[in-house]
């Protein structure tokens, strides 16, 4: 009997995540995902043309969920301070609603699944949510000091990264609510004091 064609790209996205989150990049191979899918391996290499780009492309759906999990928090809040809040806890509402994507976007170093020698179009593909969460940044840096400059985007990389890093994911709390307070209120200082004066934009 023949293997059944593909028909759903996220049926084999679905495996490969698996693969990645809970078994390692390694195992992510083209007969791994075949075998989980039912998928033939012609019908994945036919799809998505090499491993590598199974793997981006399962990588990049991990970003761009939690970009729009991100986006939806934001957009639901009431002023700046609140956005930059909602921004901040958006790891532990994408965790609740995508648990291994959560893991392969969040917990996985880029390094482990591609290596560094990857084709330039790839590479772009990848780099897109990082821009991405930049010209977030740099919208809700205008609206809490009218100023988008590097000193700026600085805080609030302190805010939207290093915080929920150190807080939430390098101690494996994304689902414990104190942790939760812990970043808000770590978050609240640090718009509290802002980013250092310029000569346009004087300390206050």
């Amino acid at each position: 009997m023949p293997r059944p064609r593909m028909h759903n790209p996220d049926v084999v996205l679905d495996a490969a995540e698996n693969l990645a989150v809970r078994s390692g990049p390694s195992t992510v191979t083209i007969r791994a995902v075949a075998a989980a899918t039912g998928v033939s391996n012609g019908a994945l290499y036919h799809a998505f043309g090499s491993r590598t780009e199974l793997l981006c492309r399962t990588w990049i759906r991990a970003a761009q969920r939690f970009l729009a999990v991100q986006a939806e928090q934001v957009g639901q809040a009431e002023d700046p301070v609140a956005a930059v809040l909602a921004a901040a806890e958006a790891p532990a509402v994408f965790a609740e609603q995508h648990p291994l994507s959560t893991q392969l976007f969040l917990r996985v170093r880029r390094t482990d699944l591609f290596g560094d020698d990857l084709p330039e179009d790839q590479r772009a593909a990848l780099d897109a949510p990082q821009r991405e969460l930049v010209e977030l940044m740099k919208q809700l840096a205008r609206r809490l000091w009218e100023r988008a400059d590097p000193a700026a985007i600085d805080t609030l990389t302190i805010c939207l990264v290093d915080l929920p890093t150190a807080i939430l994911l390098h101690r494996d709390r994304l689902a414990n609510p104190l942790a939760r307070r812990q970043l808000r209120a770590a978050v609240q200082a640090v718009l509290h004091v802002g980013p250092p004066p310029t000569a346009s934009h004087p300390t206050r």
